[in-house]
């Protein structure tokens, strides 16, 4: 669509509006300060309209310029994707494009397998959400508690699963070419 035709598009919406609004041409020349001459050839496409004349429009109507000049939708920002199962755990992607960084919630329910530790590629950072996630990292078995973190490079044998009787939710930000989490925190005072 062409600037043309969006600006063609513009002076039957302003109608629409002003009609549905029960609204005349005399009552918004009044409230927008704008000429009814003015009103009445932006309506019909006579005159281009502009910024200084469209935003007292929609500020009369009470309504965004966008709904004024017809621009599109925006998208629906929140991310919905299919969980994922495998081997007992559900993953919900959170990142939709494939490479780089990626974010994964992930619940693991009681009763997993013996940790099996595993190496990859790139580095992880965990947040734990509810439940206790036990982390066996290299020589470490750790503990991480809903609201903690940890962060490791995958290159050391880890593996993780719910420490204790409950299930464990937490999320996962993995980056695959080692990108590092900068986490900052104010130091805890004595």
């Amino acid at each position: 669509m062409t600037t043309d035709d969006v600006l063609a598009g513009v002076g039957p919406r302003l109608r629409q509006l002003r009609k549905e609004r029960e609204v005349t041409l005399a009552g918004l020349s009044e409230a927008t300060g704008i000429s009814l001459s003015t009103l009445s050839r932006l309506e019909s496409g006579l005159r281009k309209p502009s910024l200084e004349l469209l935003l007292p429009i929609a500020q009369a109507h009470q309504v965004p310029l966008d709904e004024l000049v017809g621009a599109p939708p925006v998208g629906d920002p929140r991310v919905r994707s299919e969980p994922i199962r495998r081997h007992g755990r559900v993953y919900w992607p959170l990142t939709r494009q494939p490479g780089g960084l990626q974010a994964f919630k992930i619940l693991i329910p009681p009763g997993q397998d013996a940790p099996d530790p595993r190496t990859h590629e790139g580095y992880e950072w965990i947040y734990v959400l509810s439940g206790r996630l036990r982390l066996v990292l290299g020589d470490h078995d750790l503990v991480v508690a809903a609201g903690e973190a940890a962060e490791f490079d995958t290159r050391v044998p880890h593996w993780f699963g719910p420490a204790g009787e409950g299930p464990v939710e937490f999320l996962s930000l993995f980056g695959p070419q080692g990108e590092r989490m900068h986490v900052r925190a104010r130091p805890a005072r004595s």
